[in-house]
C-alpha cells in the first residue's frame, strides 16, 4: 500500500501549517490549541521545513523563554524530509525509523497534498496485517 491511498480522502486545504517567518510563540499556539505535534512551515507556497514539539524544547534549552519571539524559520527542522503520494507506506516507515523523526509531508509537485504522522503510518500497517491474518484465517476454514 502506498501513502497515496492514506491521504487520498483527506482535504489539503485541512492541513494545519505555519509560514516560516510566523513567531515561535504563534506557532506554539497551533500545536496546544490542535493538540499536535507538528507543522509544516512553509515559504513562498513550499514546504520549507517542519516545526514540532522537539524544537521547541531543543530551542528553549539553549535560549531560554526569549526565543519564543524569534522566526519558526529559524529554529525549525529544515530541509524537511518529504515523501511522494507514490512511497510505498514500509519504506516510508522505514525512513522514519532511520531519520528519527514522526512527521511527513506529502508532496506533488512541490506542493503540499498531505502530512501523514508514523502513528497514521503504524494503524495502516497494522490494519493492513489485521485484514491480512484474517483472509489466511478464512483460507484454511475453507481448505
Amino acid at each position: 500500500m502506498d501513502i497515496g491511498h492514506l491521504v487520498a480522502n483527506r482535504d489539503a486545504s485541512d492541513i494545519l501549517t505555519c509560514e516560516a517567518g510566523h513567531t515561535m510563540r504563534d506557532a506554539i499556539t497551533i500545536l496546544a490549541e490542535k493538540r499536535i505535534g507538528a507543522l509544516p512551515v512553509m515559504q513562498d507556497d513550499k514546504v520549507a521545513g517542519i516545526f514540532s514539539e522537539r524544537d521547541v524544547l531543543y530551542c528553549m534549552a539553549q535560549q531560554g523563554p526569549s526565543c519564543l519571539d524569534r522566526p519558526v524559520g529559524d529554529v525549525m527542522t529544515a530541509p524537511a524530509i518529504t515523501v511522494e503520494r507514490s512511497e510505498k507506506i514500509d519504506d516510508a516507515l522505514s525512513l522514519m525509523t532511520r531519520r528519527r523523526i514522526r512527521h511527513l509531508p506529502v508532496v506533488e509537485n512541490g506542493a503540499l497534498i498531505g502530512f501523514v504522522s508514523i502513528g497514521d503510518l503504524v494503524k495502516s500497517r497494522f490494519d493492513q496485517v489485521q485484514q491480512e491474518a484474517q483472509e489466511m484465517r478464512s483460507y484454511i476454514q475453507t481448505a
